[in-house]
């Protein structure tokens, strides 16, 4: 194989693990419910809301176990939920819970990523080899398209960017928890400035530091020429005439953006694990036993399928 071929299949996997992704841009909100189902539709309570919410990315496991199984594992997370060990789940426990299953995928993500670029585990990672590594390939001519380099060095020069502001002792390394900030900084209070600045950049097409109603709509819509706009873009236009643009100028400015991505005034964690306290406790104490956790298994894990399928390997502790 030519050195050539070599460097590009190298560049090709390295950008596969590395590079940022393409934001969806109908999903700039990161201050999300812990689930992406509706919790009530048509008026009705959709159960596959709280299964997600209590279980994360676990919730299709237990779909395919069969009730006797999907009540021994429940009563495992119990043990974990019940943090003091007092026989009881709180509503404090219950939303922790709740709150380590959203932040899971997080934990999980920066653990490998963390090993793809620091296989020897250092302390550290420094700019330059995280530069080298993810876009040394800029420095050999592997992209022949002007446009696409130019692209590629707008990224790194917004890596470049985030790193500083993660960079907390100002050495240019990052720890481990540096670069968690790094690559999740809506987690972080000292990088959502970052957020927001790469938000604005992202959709103010007219580089005038705001963002208009039409800059607001074309980064969740795009028509068609002579195409009626759904209902939903009319919905998201009054959205942003009643509730985003708060000072009514016209446009969303930094703060005002902040409060639309980054919103700080409803706990959803808070919500579900005080909407599974008030299904589950039979004794009306405002907390949980065992045995009421386990009355109501459906509710937390439950499903209609009786096929036994099979169980994921990750899941040792059962």
């Amino acid at each position: 194989m030519s050195k050539v071929c070599c460097l590009c299949l190298s560049t090709f996997l390295i950008l596969a693990n590395a590079l940022p992704k393409e934001e969806n841009h109908k999903d700039r909100v990161y201050d999300r419910e812990p689930s992406d189902k509706e919790h009530f539709e048509n008026e009705h309570h959709n159960p596959e809301y709280d299964h997600q919410a209590f279980l994360g990315e676990d919730a299709k496991a237990f779909d395919n176990l069969p009730p006797e199984e999907s009540k021994r594992r429940l009563g495992i997370i119990y043990e974990k939920i019940d943090t003091d060990k007092d026989g009881f789940v709180s509503l404090i426990e219950l939303k922790d819970w709740i709150r380590f299953t959203q932040k899971r995928y997080i934990t999980e993500d920066v653990d490998r990523v963390w090993k793809e670029q620091n296989p020897d585990d250092k302390p550290t990672i420094s700019w330059e080899n995280y530069k080298n590594l993810v876009y040394g390939f800029l420095d050999h001519g592997a992209v022949g398209d002007s446009n696409e380099e130019k692209t590629y060095r707008s990224m790194m020069k917004r890596d470049r960017r985030r790193w500083t502001v993660a960079d907390q002792d100002g050495d240019d390394n990052l720890t481990k928890e540096d670069f968690a900030a790094f690559l999740h900084p809506e987690e972080v209070e000292h990088m959502k400035s970052v957020v927001i600045q790469e938000t604005l950049e992202d959709i103010d097409k007219d580089d005038d530091g705001k963002v208009s109603i039409e800059e607001y709509i074309g980064d969740l819509y795009r028509s068609e020429e002579g195409e009626e706009e759904p209902d939903w873009v009319k919905s998201e236009r009054e959205q942003f005439t009643l509730y985003r643009d708060k000072d009514g100028n016209g446009y969303m400015e930094e703060d005002e953006i902040k409060q639309w991505i980054l919103p700080d005034d409803f706990d959803h964690a808070e919500a579900e694990a005080k909407h599974l306290i008030y299904e589950a406790d039979s004794d009306s104490d405002e907390q949980l036993t065992k045995e009421e956790v386990l009355n109501k298994y459906d509710l937390f894990v439950g499903s209609q399928a009786t096929d036994f399928g099979q169980a994921l390997a990750r899941h040792d502790e059962f």
